[in-house]
């Protein structure tokens, strides 16, 4: 077994030295809110040499009920045995990439690690990154041999709605929310079906957790963001970006804080649940 590990970013040229090993296991995780078939048309295009590719609303969600958010998490048991199929083992080296921002592969960061495993990486810059340094892409679909993972779940890691409501009234948390201004204020919404956020939370948008060419800001720069005292909560539309927003608290140096896995497009499916808009 590889003693290296890597578990929040692994940066291109670091992939490159260890894509050949057999506990390397690539995933692509490219996709689109706006169009769901982008992500794995651009897989069929080229994508990083080994890489299987999962789709956010098929692979690393679960079923869409009325009572869910956009994007629930998925059955345990079921995205365990994705991960098998996909050659993954208590051992695999998992490293996870998309367009280039992290923020549909720090969505799979955020499952791996709900399920116990902790050898997990995001690929800082994502392919855009990887293409940048020169280093190929092909078109080869892999048949990996089925793995033996074995889920250990840590549930503590998210929050239900009634959880968060309890405590957001009790001021036991300080609730963190991943998206762009506007919505988070309520001025426009061109997901959901309503717009504004959760009273008390405060706005963290996720894109703001990177430098201007698409890679993660430096620890120091991201601790300034992401505060680290008190019980940190984390959401945004759909329980996607809200990981971005995880990963860099844990780049950060601190502990991993919760993951509000609904997120906003659950909460508003309660008409009772209070809603603010402003900031």
């Amino acid at each position: 077994m590889d003693t290296e590990c890597f578990t929040t970013l692994i940066q291109s040229t670091d992939l490159q030295r260890i894509l050949d090993r057999d506990s390397t296991i690539v995933i692509d995780v490219r996709f689109s809110l706006a169009d769901p078939a982008e992500g794995s048309a651009l897989y069929a295009t080229g994508h990083i040499p080994g890489a299987s590719y999962l789709h956010l609303d098929n692979d690393l969600s679960g079923d869409v009920t009325p009572s869910t958010g956009r994007h629930p998490l998925p059955d345990v048991e079921a995205f365990a045995d994705t991960l098998r199929r996909c050659g993954i083992d208590r051992h695999a080296q998992i490293v996870a990439y998309d367009q280039g921002s992290g923020a549909f592969a720090g969505r799979l960061w955020w499952l791996c690690k709900w399920l116990g495993h902790e050898q997990v990486a995001v690929l800082d810059g994502g392919i855009s990154a990887w293409q940048g340094q020169g280093f190929a892409t092909d078109q080869a679909v892999p048949f990996p041999n089925r793995g033996d993972f074995q889920s250990h779940l840590r549930d503590e890691l998210q929050v239900t709605a009634t959880e968060l409501e309890q405590a957001m009234i009790s001021g036991d948390i300080v609730l963190f929310d991943a998206r762009a201004p506007e919505r988070f204020r309520g001025e426009v919404e061109p997901i959901d079906k309503v717009a504004g956020h959760i009273p008390g939370a405060q706005n963290l948008p996720f894109m703001e957790n990177l430098a201007d060419e698409g890679t993660f800001l430096p620890a120091e720069r991201l601790a300034e963001r992401h505060a680290s005292g008190g019980e940190i909560v984390h959401m945004c539309g759909s329980g996607v970006t809200a990981c971005h927003n995880i990963l860099a608290t844990v780049l950060a140096g601190h502990t991993m804080p919760k993951l509000y896995a609904g997120s906003w497009s659950e909460w508003i499916t309660d008409p009772t649940r209070a809603i603010a808009t402003g900031d």
